[in-house]
């Protein structure tokens, strides 16, 4: 039987995790200093246990991106469209490099003390400002909106530098969606291609890391899920995907209009702040 307080604790972690996966926040940090609060984890297993809690995530993404995995199925029995081998070129290239980069320091990441995870968070901040600035910039009178790069815009090395940023927020206090869509956006690709790109990109990046978790951690990760009850740990992913289910509609309907400036603004304010408040109180 599952108690009353574990499906509390459930419920806020599956909250937490809706939420923070979205936004520049790292969620994996989030539930790190949750699950150490309220489930009494050591900083080891409270950093595993948040790539774990990703599979809400991922099935909110799988959801409501079905299509564009419709697209790269197609691509893999060779009816995909130009378009469509575009995409699928992004995600292969993108998420090999995440792979190279982000298994290692997942490894690494256990000798870490969470002293220094706000500090990532801060400059996350910085670059999100940075990106509000150069979508205001491009849509004055000095750049037009048709400058604006979208899939068919980049390149090798582009995709290179995007699963180089996805694979380096496998570290503590980086977010993996801050990282992948401020580097779409330095790298000119309009708002709403980007988030687009970024949370297409996570499925299979995301998937990778829960299996790393199981294969290196998974004792660890057995251990948590007993603890939390297996029922707790169903509530949980439930929440998250509803949760973030409704978060990416939301993003991907602002980012569609002028008040993405905004929302990349007050993202830059959410990731400094945390980051500020983790290394006061951490």
């Amino acid at each position: 039987m599952i108690s009353l307080h574990q499906i509390l604790v459930s419920i806020i972690l599956g909250v937490i995790q809706g939420i923070s996966e979205w936004l520049p926040i790292s969620s994996k940090t989030q539930i790190l200093i949750a699950s150490q609060f309220l489930l009494n984890l050591s900083y080891q297993q409270a950093y595993t246990f948040g790539l774990f809690m990703e599979i809400g995530t991922l099935f909110a993404a799988i959801i409501y991106f079905r299509k564009e995995l419709v697209s790269l199925i197609k691509v893999l029995i060779r009816r995909g469209t130009p378009e469509e081998r575009k995409l699928f070129n992004f995600v292969l290239v993108s998420t090999i490099v995440t792979g190279i980069i982000g298994v290692p320091l997942y490894l690494y990441a256990d000798s870490l003390s969470n002293v220094y995870i706000g500090i990532p968070m801060m400059i996350m901040g910085i670059i999100l400002f940075i990106d509000a600035l150069l979508i205001k910039y491009a849509r004055t009178k000095y750049a037009k909106e048709s400058n604006r790069h979208d899939l068919h815009s980049l390149r090798l090395r582009d995709y290179i530098f995007v699963g180089i940023a996805q694979g380096i927020a496998a570290l503590p206090g980086v977010s993996r969606s801050g990282a992948t869509t401020s580097t779409l956006l330095l790298l000119n690709v309009e708002a709403k291609e980007a988030f687009r790109l970024s949370f297409v990109d996570m499925i299979f990046a995301t998937a990778a890391s829960i299996g790393v978790t199981l294969v290196f951690s998974r004792h660890t990760v057995m251990g948590i899920i007993a603890q939390i009850n297996i029922l707790g740990l169903a509530i949980a992913i439930l929440v998250s995907t509803v949760i973030s289910l409704f978060l990416i509609r939301f993003l991907l309907k602002i980012a569609a209009n002028s008040k993405i400036v905004y929302l990349t603004f007050a993202l830059g304010c959410i990731a400094l702040a945390s980051g500020i408040i983790l290394t006061i109180f951490h």
